[in-house]
């Protein structure tokens, strides 16, 4: 856990040190899981070193980086805040939870920064798979879109497994394709129909993905 800042060479290196190796970063510096959720307007990945940062800010023509990890006291964090703080490049915190069903007050949030994003944007998580694949089928939901579409972004190509803890994920979205789909907005079924505690409570996972998922994978 890296709890410095990045005032000194020293201090960087401790947090490259702790990206690297303990926020698994090292596996990170090839394998982006960049995707687009809306071409030119929403790119999803996993958490980006500040080499990419920059390359996405040219490349993609970013206007705001989402966190979906919330801040958090690593290498990964700070170096990634440092490195849009010297962009100019507005990082917004939104944690979401990857093996819980999503809180609605936070969905309701998330739909707030999303109404008031600058684009092109960029999500990410640790992975970009579970909590990053939660707010890119959000995002096609509040877009006018289909669960059925919604649930292609918590897909197994970007190592999301759906028979783990983190599957309850695709049952929110298929909690809303069964009950209201058709028959209400997405957003109106949110805030007036959606019950958290009854699909935590109904939830049940797969033992060996979550065994994978959670142990031998040490996902968030």
């Amino acid at each position: 856990m890296f709890k410095g800042t990045l005032s000194s060479p020293r201090q960087r290196l401790r947090a490259w040190c702790d990206s690297l190796f303990v926020d698994h970063a090292i596996f990170r510096l090839v394998w982006t899981n960049l995707a687009p959720v809306y071409p030119g307007r929403v790119w999803r990945c996993n958490h980006p070193t500040p080499g990419r940062l920059r390359r996405y800010r040219e490349k993609l023509k970013l206007h705001m980086v989402i966190n979906l990890r919330g801040h958090r006291q690593c290498g990964a964090d700070a170096l990634g805040r440092d490195a849009c703080q010297r962009m100019g490049l507005p990082y917004i915190d939104m944690a979401f939870e990857s093996r819980n069903a999503p809180h609605k007050d936070r969905i309701l949030r998330f739909y707030e920064i999303y109404q008031q994003a600058e684009f092109p944007l960029l999500l990410h998580c640790k992975s970009g798979a579970d909590r990053t694949g939660l707010a890119s089928g959000l995002i096609i939901l509040f877009e006018g879109g289909q669960a059925k579409d919604a649930l292609k972004h918590l897909h197994w190509r970007f190592l999301h497994f759906k028979k783990s803890r983190t599957g309850i994920l695709d049952a929110f979205f298929q909690l809303y394709q069964h009950t209201a789909e058709g028959r209400l907005p997405f957003m109106t079924w949110v805030r007036e129909e959606y019950d958290e505690d009854a699909l935590r409570q109904a939830y049940r996972a797969g033992r060996f993905s979550s065994f994978l998922n959670d142990t031998l994978l040490r996902r968030e």
